[in-house]
C-alpha cells in the first residue's frame, strides 16, 4: 500500500476508511477520513485493506531546487503552491506529539486530495520553518519566488506559511510586489494529523482565492469556527487576534474584504479591489533591516526608545491612545530624528488613528520630528518603514499615504 490508496483500516472495534497519507514514523498509519479530518494508528495493532490503489495521486518529482511540476491539464488554471512551513505544512511526529514543519508542496497535495481538479499546480518550496523563525530575507527571497512563478504563467499563487506570523510577511509582499494575478497566504491554527485541522477548507477557499479576479496579496483563514467559509483578508489589514481559534484571524477597521463559500465555492466581495491584469508585475525588494518596533507603557524609560534608535534608520512607536508617550520621551524622540533616524508613531489600539494635534503631548511629539501613521497596524507600519527607506523618495510622505490598503479612509468601529 502506499499513500493516496483508498484503505479500510481495523483496529480492535474500531474502524476506518479514507485515504492513507504519508506518515512521519514506519509505525504508524495515518489516514484521512470522509470528514476531512485524521487519524493516527499503530500499525502493528491494525489490519489494513486497500480499496482502491492510487485513488489520490500527484504525479511528478520535486528537482534539486526545490520546485515540482504536476500533470497539466490545459483547461484548468495554473496555481502556484509555494511552502515556507508552518502547520499547513506540517504533520504530528507520534514518537512525540510535537508539530514538525517538513511537508513540501507536494505532500500538501497528497494531504488534502480535495485540491484535485480544481487547477494545475506547480510546488516550490522557498522554505521549510515555523513561522517565528521567519526573516526579511525569507521575505525577499519569497517575492522573488512568486515573481518567478508568475512571469511563468501562473494564474495565481498561493503562499502556505505559519499563522505566527503570516501578517507580517503578507504585508511585506503587499509593499514589494505590483502583481497581475492573486496572492493567496493561507495557513492552519491544527495540524493535518489533528482532529478539528483546518488546513483542508483554508487550502480549498486559498485555490478557489487565487483563482479568482481580485489581484491582490491576500490571507485565507476560517471566517468562524464552522468550516462553511473562509474569510478574505487584505495582507496590509490583517491580524491575528487569537492563539488557537480556526478563526483566529481578523481584518482590522472593517468587515474583510471578501469570503469563500466551502461547499459552493462562490467568492463574494464587499468592496472594490485591484482586478486582474490591471497591474504590470514588478518587484521592488529592497528592505531596510535596521528598523525597530517599540512598545511604550507606563513607566517605560525613554532609554529604550535610545537604544532601539541607536544607529537605525526607522523606529515606530506603538503609543497609546490618539499616539502618545510620556512626556519624558519627548527630548529623546527630538534627539533621535535629529540624529537621522525616521520615527513613525502608531496607536495601541486596535482601531481607529493616531492624532497627535488634539493635546499638547501630540503637538510636542509633531514639533519633535514624529510622523503620524495614520490607522496602520504597528506591525504593518514597521514593514512599510522597512520598505519606504529603501524605495520612497520622501518616505515620511509615503508613510502617511496609502499604497497597498494599509491606509484607511475613515476609521469606523466593525465589531
Amino acid at each position: 500500500m502506499n499513500p493516496g490508496d483508498r484503505v479500510r483500516v481495523e483496529r480492535a472495534d474500531q474502524t476506518y476508511e479514507g485515504v492513507l497519507l504519508p506518515s512521519t514514523t514506519a509505525e504508524n498509519l495515518v489516514v484521512k477520513l470522509e470528514s476531512g479530518y485524521n487519524v493516527g494508528v499503530d500499525r502493528d495493532a491494525a489490519s489494513v485493506e486497500v480499496l482502491e490503489a492510487d485513488t489520490y495521486d500527484v504525479e511528478g518529482a520535486q528537482d534539486a531546487e526545490g520546485e515540482s511540476a504536476i500533470e497539466f491539464d490545459d483547461d484548468l488554471p495554473t496555481i502556484s503552491l509555494i511552502s515556507t512551513g508552518g502547520t499547513i505544512a506540517s504533520t504530528v511526529d507520534y514518537r512525540t506529539g510535537a508539530v514538525t514543519a517538513q511537508f513540501d508542496a507536494e505532500d500538501v497535495l497528497r494531504a488534502v486530495p480535495d485540491l484535485a481538479g480544481r487547477a494545475n499546480y506547480r510546488g516550490r518550496v522557498v522554505a521549510n520553518i515555523l513561522s517565528e523563525n521567519m526573516t526579511p530575507e525569507v521575505w525577499q527571497e519569497l517575492a522573488r519566488a512568486v515573481r518567478d512563478e508568475i512571469e511563468a504563467g501562473a494564474d495565481g499563487v498561493v503562499v502556505m506559511h505559519g499563522t505566527d506570523t503570516m501578517q507580517f510577511t503578507a504585508s511585506a509582499l503587499a509593499f514589494m510586489l505590483d502583481t497581475p494575478v492573486p496572492i493567496v497566504f493561507t495557513g492552519s491554527q491544527r495540524s493535518a494529523d489533528r482532529p478539528s485541522s483546518d488546513n483542508v477548507m483554508n487550502a480549498v477557499c486559498a485555490v478557489e482565492a487565487a483563482k479568482s479576479d481580485c489581484a491582490e496579496v491576500l490571507v485565507c483563514m476560517h471566517a468562524d469556527e464552522a468550516d462553511e467559509r473562509c474569510a478574505l483578508h487584505r495582507g496590509t489589514r490583517v491580524r491575528k487576534n487569537h492563539t488557537s481559534r480556526r478563526d483566529a484571524f481578523e481584518t482590522v477597521g472593517t468587515k474583510p474584504l471578501g469570503e469563500v463559500d466551502y461547499e459552493s465555492e462562490e467568492i463574494t466581495f464587499r468592496r472594490e479591489y485591484a482586478e486582474r491584469g490591471e497591474a504590470d508585475l514588478a518587484l521592488h525588494d529592497g528592505l531596510a533591516t535596521d528598523v525597530s518596533l517599540v512598545k511604550f507603557t507606563p513607566g517605560t524609560d525613554p532609554a529604550m526608545l535610545e537604544t532601539a534608535a541607536n544607529g537605525a534608520a526607522g523606529v515606530v512607536i506603538e503609543g497609546t491612545g490618539l499616539g502618545h508617550v510620556n512626556t519624558d520621551w519627548i527630548d529623546t524622540v527630538e534627539a533621535v530624528t535629529d540624529a537621522g533616524t525616521t520615527v513613525v508613531m502608531t496607536s495601541q489600539c486596535l482601531a481607529g488613528r493616531v492624532c497627535d494635534r488634539v493635546y499638547d503631548t501630540g503637538r510636542d511629539l509633531l514639533d519633535a520630528g514624529v510622523i503620524e501613521g495614520e490607522d496602520m497596524l504597528p506591525g504593518t507600519a514597521k514593514v512599510k518603514l522597512m520598505w519606504v527607506l529603501e524605495n520612497a523618495e520622501d518616505p515620511a510622505r509615503a508613510m502617511r499615504e496609502p499604497l497597498a490598503g494599509e491606509i484607511q479612509a475613515q476609521s469606523r468601529p466593525w465589531t
